[in-house]
């Protein structure tokens, strides 16, 4: 584990109010090597990180959409030597005392990507959030072949060999179901580990704004691709 390069990536948007907490409970798990990626955010979030020394601040002059500002975290990992990178959310749903359990399979079990799972203890999720991804589960394994339980999880972990051979062309959530694709492509070798997500009012607040009908937009978004 010592001799491990394990980088944590966080894409933000507008997360000005929590983003240093976030970073702050990831350091205090013992990690050091963060990198956030702020997507064009209209607030302060770009400011805050920097004020946090020893943090990899990268910024989108625009807002590409969460795929893309993983994928530009992904790619910096890798040209800073990473061993293992694990992708979690800047809003503070996720728990950083998590990441141990995500990179331990890579580490010592010889897995190639580790897929946190919110439906495997999904007290407290917003009943619209678990139709939402029950759907995309669904519509996930019709087209690519491959079930898992939680195909829209933003908390997942990668070695080396997985983020060199995982392209998507998603920039937004549709994102996290083409790696799916991809795992099942490279027939990458991977796990499901339940994780925590904590839902703040803050990050209901946010939930809000992500009603059901956009979830439908992005299913769509995700079909169309499919079929052209």
């Amino acid at each position: 584990m010592n001799s491990t390069k394990i980088f944590i990536v966080i894409p933000a948007y507008n997360e000005e109010t929590v983003i240093q907490d976030v970073i702050g409970e990831v350091q205090k798990e013992g990690y050091e090597n963060i990198i956030v990626v702020d997507d064009g955010s209209k607030d302060q979030t770009f400011q805050k990180v920097k004020e946090i020394k020893g943090i990899t601040a990268l910024k989108h002059k625009i807002n590409r959409g969460k795929g893309a500002a993983t994928k530009t975290g992904i790619e910096a990992s890798k040209l800073l030597g990473a061993d293992v990178i694990v992708t979690m959310d800047g809003d503070g749903q996720h728990d950083p005392k998590d990441i141990k359990n995500l990179i331990h399979p890579i580490i010592n079990k010889d897995f190639d990507v580790v897929l946190g799972t919110r439906l495997k203890n999904p007290e407290g999720m917003p009943f619209y959030k678990r139709a939402h991804n029950w759907i995309a589960n669904i519509i996930t394994w019709y087209f690519f072949g491959l079930w898992v339980t939680d195909s829209q999880s933003g908390f997942r972990a990668y070695s080396r060999k997985a983020a060199k051979l995982i392209n998507t062309k998603a920039d937004r959530y549709d994102y996290d179901s083409e790696v799916i694709r991809e795992i099942y492509l490279y027939k990458l070798k991977f796990e499901e580990i339940a994780i925590k997500v904590r839902y703040t009012e803050y990050s209901k607040s946010k939930l809000e704004k992500q009603n059901l009908a956009n979830g439908f937009k992005t299913l769509y978004k995700m079909v169309w691709k499919l079929i052209h």
